[in-house]
């Protein structure tokens, strides 16, 4: 009979977000697939977990994954977990559920803590639409690229960064974006967590000179929609003219008209009549 393979969240901070369902799981499969053992040991430490492991990373992804997804086929179960979080967002394990998904494996996820939900959740923003865009790149050229993507997103957006790549990262994102509303939280569920609410303007100023540490999660205000021109009866009737002179009668000229504008069809077509 196939194995599974189990995706299971692990605490972003505070090991008591570990749960009951997660510890359990970990204790139940037959291999656990890492991103870093030396960081999953000190877990399995703590809750007294003893199943063993391989390390599952960027690095040796696939090579890796093809091994797990034999195993599986063979009868074993296996979770993955990452260092913190829940895997396969922003993470190689995304490439490990698509081979899987390729090859009818069941996949079955077992919930944890994870950052961009959380971080959305106290930043004070709007949570009701959002994008998640991971982390930007290193590379000046790349990352400016992105940001220029996403101008007229007018979503809540959501980025993954390390505070050595900040100062840089703030001062493109207000070249680019202008100032907007950005909450910076860091260190989430641990001793210093912080909710940093500012402008892009003022975090650009301020921020970059190195102090802000530990992982950050920034979220940003998106833009603003464009301004709706109000249209008057004479653009109306404009409108509605021009389908007549392309040969649509008058009555179906100005319901069409109507449609577009929201003037009424029997002022249009008074309008028109009259001309």
């Amino acid at each position: 009979m196939t194995g599974k393979l189990y995706v299971v969240g692990t605490p972003i901070g505070n090991l008591e977000d570990f749960s009951p369902r997660a510890i359990r799981t970990l204790k139940e499969v037959d291999f656990i697939a890492a991103e870093d053992t030396r960081v999953t040991i000190k877990l399995l430490n703590r809750f007294e977990i003893s199943t063993p492991m391989i390390s599952y990373h960027k690095y040796n992804a696939r090579e890796r994954g093809e091994e797990i997804c034999a195993r599986i086929i063979n009868g074993e179960n296996v979770a993955i977990v990452t260092d913190a979080g829940m895997p396969c967002i922003s993470d190689p394990g995304e490439w490990l559920i698509q081979r899987c998904a390729e090859l009818d494996i069941t996949v079955c996820a077992v919930p944890g803590p994870t950052a961009l939900a959380s971080a959305i959740a106290v930043s004070g923003l709007p949570t009701g639409r959002f994008t998640f865009e991971g982390f930007l790149s290193v590379n000046k050229g790349s990352r400016r690229e992105h940001l220029l993507s996403l101008v007229t997103e007018q979503r809540t957006m959501i980025f993954y960064e390390a505070p050595h790549k900040l100062p840089n990262t703030l001062r493109d994102m207000y070249d680019v974006f202008g100032d907007r509303k950005i909450s910076l939280v860091r260190e989430l569920t641990k001793l210093h967590e912080e909710v940093i609410r500012t402008t892009l303007k003022k975090a650009a100023e301020e921020l970059t000179d190195g102090s802000v540490k530990g992982e950050l999660v920034l979220v940003i205000e998106g833009a603003a929609p464009p301004e709706k021109t109000e249209e008057t009866l004479d653009d109306a009737i404009e409108l509605a003219r021009a389908r007549v002179e392309a040969g649509m009668s008058p009555s179906a000229a100005a319901k069409e008209a109507a449609g577009i504008t929201g003037f009424k069809k029997g002022e249009i077509y008074k309008k028109l009549i009259e001309e």
